[in-house]
């Protein structure tokens, strides 16, 4: 017994040193090393802080480009999926209501139009970016409310594409608090 116990403490107490020592150091030379030393990149406006690039924000109001529909409501602390799929009548009723919901505050955009990222959650439950495609379905909505012509509205959503790493890995997209701010200063 005594062959197996010795070895096993021994392994233990390694793991512990390794796990709650080494390891954590190391992670966090790596965050040091990252932008904002892995405190969170922050989005600010006037210098105040507004927002997180990597967490989505609620925008409803009809003169923003709205963000991607969240599952945890926009909560950091819940951040979640659904984990609901398309074989569930509630989720189908849910994504029902978003595009019953879209085309009421997006007339003359057809159904077939919506791209399925303002109608679906994401994985996180907050995603802080849209397609461009989602972008710029939003543009004859805020086109009319802000008396903005559609076209300068067109070059300032191009503006905002964030373009894949490395040219092809993911797809563009865009970071709806930065194009709401970039809007918000549009003259």
């Amino acid at each position: 017994m005594k062959q197996n116990i010795l070895p096993a403490v021994r392994l233990t107490i390694v793991c512990i040193l390794f796990f709650c020592g080494v390891y954590s150091l190391l992670i966090l030379a790596i965050a040091q090393a990252a932008p904002a030393h892995g405190k969170g990149e922050t989005i600010s406006e006037n210098n105040k802080v507004v927002g997180y690039k990597l967490i989505g924000q609620k925008f409803s109001e009809d003169k923003y480009f709205n963000s991607r529909p969240s599952a945890a409501d926009y909560n950091a602390m819940a951040s979640t999926g659904s984990n609901k799929g398309p074989s569930d009548s509630a989720y189908l009723k849910i994504v029902q209501n978003r595009i019953d919901s879209f085309l009421v505050h997006n007339p003359g955009i057809k159904k077939d139009e919506i791209p399925s990222d303002l109608i679906t959650a994401s994985g996180s439950g907050l995603d802080p970016d849209i397609s461009v495609e989602a972008a710029n379905v939003q543009i004859m909505r805020i086109s009319k409310l802000r008396n903005i012509s559609e076209e300068k509205l067109r070059v300032l959503v191009d503006k905002q594409i964030e373009k894949p790493l490395a040219g092809f890995l993911g797809p563009e997209k865009i970071n709806v608090l930065k194009l709401n701010i970039a809007l918000d200063n549009l003259k």
